[in-house]
């Protein structure tokens, strides 16, 4: 973990950074997150990232009390500051400390805001050879576009994939899939991709929207469209799409096989492209 923790006012020393025991966070998951990769010491698609965090924000009537430019100059702040290179920073905002009450507290609560960096290296094995994941209930509330606190259910089914020497659980409501515990997830059938629609039901994912931008800009034709669990075995590829995943194979489903048990071109053309992004991000090295 890094030194310093970011409050919106200042940096502090992780060591004596203090949570509040009404914090609305702690007793209700009463607040919002966002998980930035950091590649080279830089934010990747920060711009994504903030029009997320905002979306979030006023779908729970949480008020933002500073512009996506100043949280993202506290951020660069706090990475300079622990000189991440290669991680990801963790940005969390509360509805803040107020008496226990499931209404919202008076319009004199201030929001409560921290972010913290950790050090995270490239999934670079998995993203070569492909993951096995497993099948569960999708239990969750219906406004998963939200990227709230409550992640409960997303916990209690990555446990029982970790559990089942899995990498990942792929979340299905009656059979028809959504998302994962912490990635969305596409298919590809016949050279077409197909991942579930950006509605309420999934996590509008960075990565996810970033992929999509880069099958259209390579001309592999996509749907967003939902599939089921049943076209999910039969796929000739599948990938997993998340901010520390980035886009990793699936090459195996329920302990069925897919795609042969490897990377499929589409997977790998899209890894590629993902690829020449990051790098950008890299420093340039010393004359």
């Amino acid at each position: 973990m890094g030194k310093y923790v970011w409050n919106g006012n200042m940096l502090i020393e992780r060591t004596k950074a203090v949570v509040d025991i009404e914090d609305r966070g702690h007793i209700f998951g009463d607040g919002i997150y966002e998980v930035f990769r950091v590649y080279g010491g830089r934010l990747f698609e920060p711009e994504l990232h903030w029009a997320r965090f905002v979306r979030s924000a006023q779908a729970i009537r949480l008020e933002l009390l500073w512009e996506p430019a100043e949280l993202e100059e506290g951020v660069r702040e706090l990475i300079r500051a622990d000189g991440l290179e290669e991680g990801i920073v963790y940005l969390q905002l509360t509805r803040g400390a107020a008496p226990r009450s499931h209404t919202f507290p008076g319009p004199g609560t201030p929001p409560a805001l921290t972010a913290f960096t950790k050090p995270m290296p490239r999934p670079l094995a998995a993203l070569e050879a492909g993951v096995a994941v497993v099948s569960r209930p999708d239990i969750r509330w219906l406004r998963c576009d939200i990227k709230s606190l409550n992640l409960l259910p997303n916990v209690l089914a990555r446990q029982e994939a970790a559990e089942r020497g899995a990498a990942e659980a792929v979340l299905h409501r009656d059979g028809v899939v959504t998302e994962c515990s912490a990635s969305n997830i596409a298919i590809v059938v016949n050279g077409v991709i197909r991942t579930h629609p950006a509605n309420n039901l999934i996590l509008h994912g960075v990565t996810r929207a970033v992929a999509l931008r880069l099958a259209a800009e390579l001309g592999i034709p996509f749907e967003e469209r939902a599939f089921t669990l049943e076209e999910l075995y039969a796929a000739d590829e599948a990938f997993l799409l998340g901010t520390t995943v980035e886009i990793t194979p699936v090459v195996g489903v329920d302990g069925r096989t897919i795609g042969g048990g490897r990377p499929g071109p589409v997977t790998r053309r899209l890894q590629e492209s993902f690829e020449r992004l990051v790098n950008a991000l890299a420093p340039s090295p010393a004359p």
